[in-house]
């Protein structure tokens, strides 16, 4: 099969399209034609080295989370999928989506989404994933609640908005000027524009926020959280995790970060949201597998609005 694959840590170039083996599967995996795939940011930390000593020196390596395609084999334990099925889901860590075929276990699959291709399914995942578990897991969001969502035009901003709106919450979205429409058009109550406004000098008090593009602090953020409110961040930098041990202890305000978990059960609550027409996908770019190398260089520059999907096979 065809696949990205790197042999080394480093720039986008270390990216080669190459002809490797297809993974064999065990006997709770599927075997799956890969269809579509997306850039997440995790895809270029591992790349560059950041995530080193999680992924080690084992190489060649096939980056990429996100699948969407369709069932070619069962492993001996798969009871929920056959031959033919369209699904979509998550590989295990370290990925291995940039490729023709991927195995995924079969607890990181669901059927794909009635009403998304292949293309739309396979940027959900990761995203959505990480949206849904700060919002639910670590904000604990209830109905009627405040939410801002600092990088409401991101990749896992954009689902974060919808996500909070599904579950009842008043939303804030905050971005830049040029995104500001589009952030409305995904239901939030206010948007501010972050050029204009800085959301943490502000007088309104938020239950949850939820620093989607970890550009802010739990400090600067204290003033304008509720007494028992919650920050989540998508950073485990020391500065957070220290923090996040220190308010776990206390009463009030607490900082917390996400490391998402991928499951199936999470996969069919997003699946419903999709159907049902209260969660949909922003897509900035398309890219085919070949051109990876471009489409990691432009989430880098971190102006993506909502997500980057990678074409695979038709």
């Amino acid at each position: 099969m065809k696949a990205m694959v790197i042999r080394r840590y480093g720039s986008p170039e270390v990216l080669q399209y190459e002809e490797v083996e297809q993974p064999k599967i065990k006997p709770d995996q599927l075997l799956v034609k890969v269809h579509a795939s997306s850039v997440n940011p995790i895809d270029w930390k591992t790349r560059k080295g950041m995530l080193s000593i999680l992924t080690g020196n084992k190489f060649p390596l096939i980056l990429g989370f996100d699948v969407a395609g369709e069932v070619v084999a069962v492993g001996s334990q798969v009871t929920r999928f056959k031959g033919g099925d369209a699904i979509y889901g998550s590989t295990s860590f370290p990925g291995g989506a940039y490729a023709e075929f991927a195995a995924i276990p079969e607890n990181l699959a669901v059927a794909k989404p009635t009403n998304m291709s292949y293309e739309q399914a396979a940027t959900v995942p990761l995203a959505a994933l990480t949206a849904l578990q700060s919002l639910r897991d670590l904000g604990n969001i209830k109905s009627a609640q405040k939410v801002l969502i600092n990088g409401a035009s991101g990749g896992v901003g954009v689902f974060a908005v919808q996500i909070a709106k599904a579950l009842g919450a008043e939303v804030t979205g905050v971005c830049s000027a040029k995104n500001l429409d589009l952030v409305k058009s995904l239901n939030a109550d206010l948007v501010i524009d972050y050029t204009q406004q800085d959301f943490t000098k502000g007088n309104v008090q938020y239950d949850i926020i939820f620093d989607a593009v970890a550009k802010s602090s739990f400090s600067n953020c204290r003033k304008v959280l509720t007494p028992n409110g919650v920050y989540v961040s998508t950073l485990p930098i020391p500065e957070v995790i220290l923090q996040s041990v220190l308010t776990a202890f206390l009463p009030g305000q607490k900082a917390k970060i996400v490391l998402e978990k991928p499951n199936s059960q999470d996969l069919g609550y997003l699946k419903e949201l999709i159907e049902a027409g209260k969660l949909r996908t922003v897509i900035d770019r398309t890219y085919p597998l070949q051109e990876l190398t471009e489409a990691h260089r432009y989430s880098e520059g971190e102006r993506t609005v909502g997500k980057i999907a990678i074409v695979i096979t038709h």
